[in-house]
């Protein structure tokens, strides 16, 4: 072997070696925030399985929304899966004028979240947030809204305070997302009025024949409130740990693959079987979240992936 080509092989090697670059020791860890919400739950199982199967550990805190911003914005969380916009845009604009946040990427389009009320009560001519005062009494002048310090919520409330669609006299009930749906199922029994926040992807589309309310675009934005969920990382981590982040910017959802792993977990499986579960079953869609991505000490991605779920 001559002196230049042995030079030649050694520069490759080196390239090779950088292009299956590991993330640094201290990015093993890595810490997501979970509102309580099934479908950010399904989101970090997903999620979860796949980092696991890389060689990192994932910890999911469980952190109401104001919380968990608060967390990213104090560097104790590293990565936040459900940043849905525009409904958290006050608290998006509020990391990213500290310098706290950065985007990676929008992991879910043709989401939405509004009011909505049973088809049983949509059919009495209610369908919209005009609609909601004349029945006042009906509804015993409430509002079923998900835990306190949402940012849906918050929209409520000051929909309330200003006396919006003649809503001045009624109140919110806020509560978490089970307890909710768990309303909303015992007024279905007895055809019950009743309003409540609604959202897509979850599998209370299906569970329940309910109807979106329109005419709330000032509060929730058109198109009954569609939504765009968005990935945000601590500022810095992404530099910190490319490899990592990488593996996020990849990780891109569709509503029906969301609705099927929530149907799982609210069927009663543990949310990282329902994730092991499906990906076990669609074993195409694992291939574009790891462009690109290799296990934390720099081995092909894809094929630890593989190996782990026993592809």
């Amino acid at each position: 072997m001559t002196r230049a080509y042995a030079l030649a092989l050694a520069a490759a090697m080196t390239c090779g070696s950088a292009a299956l670059a590991a993330d640094a020791e201290s990015c093993e860890a890595v810490r997501l925030s979970d509102p309580g919400w099934t479908d950010i739950t399904a989101t970090n199982a997903v999620a979860s399985v796949l980092l696991t199967a890389l060689g990192y550990e994932p910890e999911v805190k469980t952190l109401s929304v104001p919380i968990g911003y608060e967390a990213m914005k104090n560097a104790d969380i590293d990565v936040f899966l459900g940043n849905w916009m525009p409904a958290q845009a006050s608290f998006r604009d509020d990391l990213e004028a500290a310098g706290a946040a950065e985007v990676l990427t929008q992991n879910l389009a043709g989401a939405k979240f509004t009011l909505a009320v049973p088809d049983y009560v949509a059919e009495q001519g209610i369908s919209d947030f005009e609609d909601l005062a004349a029945r006042g009494e009906g509804f015993d002048m409430k509002i079923y809204g998900i835990e306190t310090g949402a940012p849906a919520n918050q929209s409520l409330q000051k929909m309330i305070d200003a006396g919006d669609f003649g809503l001045a006299e009624w109140s919110l009930v806020e509560s978490g997302e089970q307890a909710m749906l768990a309303q909303v199922e015992r007024a279905g029994r007895s055809e019950q009025p009743i309003v409540f926040l609604a959202w897509a992807p979850h599998p209370m589309n299906t569970a329940f024949d309910l109807t979106y309310l329109s005419g709330g675009d000032a509060y929730f934005g058109p198109d009954f409130g569609g939504a765009q969920v968005y990935t945000l990382a601590r500022t810095g981590w992404a530099e910190e740990c490319p490899n990592a982040a990488q593996f996020f910017r990849n990780l891109v959802f569709q509503v029906e693959m969301e609705n099927e792993i929530m149907g799982l977990i609210l069927d009663g499986a543990d949310s990282v079987e329902a994730a092991e579960t499906w990906l076990k079953e669609n074993p195409d869609a694992i291939g574009p979240w790891l462009e690109g991505v290799t296990t934390l000490d720099g081995q092909p991605g894809l094929a630890a992936v593989e190996a782990a779920l026993g592809s």
